[in-house]
């Protein structure tokens, strides 16, 4: 479930100004989550936003208020209900898998900025999914290679995003000062 269309926080972040694409922002909100527990509203807005922002605009912003109260609750939430926000399915292909790449760019650029003590020391399986994210940056779709067998594969990526990234959160709540949520999924 996300807080905002992909059109509406594209606007809001082209009207603030924002330095990365809305994918990559998103991401890099993901990815901060992932490794820190004090990474704020303000903090998010003041990485992805010029140098003399967060402005009034952006801070009384719904849709950005509402993108990261969403990314809070799913990723803390025992709903599995985490997705990167990423262009409609109607967009060509080619626009999505360019999207994802961005996405998967700016959470490991926040995973790697975030307060964790050593995100190297993760457990094998943590690293695997982190490698993967790192191979998911240069995925690339010819314009003309638009058809079903790709677009399930796109599909079967985004999924195995979404549930890594559900996986990171919950495999690096310690590294966050915080107890893994009861009942939350485990990569061991």
């Amino acid at each position: 479930m996300l807080a905002a269309t992909y059109d509406e926080f594209e606007r809001v972040l082209r009207d603030a100004r924002a330095l990365p694409e809305p994918p990559e922002a998103h991401g890099t909100l993901a990815g901060a989550l992932c490794s820190s527990r004090d990474y704020g509203l303000i903090e998010w807005l003041r990485e992805i936003l010029p140098e003399d922002s967060p402005d009034q605009a952006a801070l009384q912003s719904s849709v950005l208020q509402n993108v990261y109260d969403s990314m809070v609750r799913t990723l803390a939430g025992n709903e599995a209900d985490f997705a990167p926000l990423l262009p409609d399915d109607d967009a060509p292909l080619a626009d999505r898998a360019g999207a994802l790449s961005l996405w998967c760019q700016g959470f490991l650029y926040g995973l790697g900025s975030g307060n964790t003590s050593d995100p190297g020391s993760v457990s094998v399986e943590a690293g695997e999914i982190i490698r993967d994210l790192t191979d998911i940056t240069h995925v690339g779709v010819e314009a003309d290679e638009q058809n079903e067998e790709n677009e399930v594969a796109f599909a079967e990526v985004v999924e195995f995003v979404r549930v890594g990234v559900q996986l990171l959160f919950v495999e690096l709540a310690p590294a966050r000062g915080e107890e893994p949520a009861p009942g939350a999924a485990s990569l061991h």
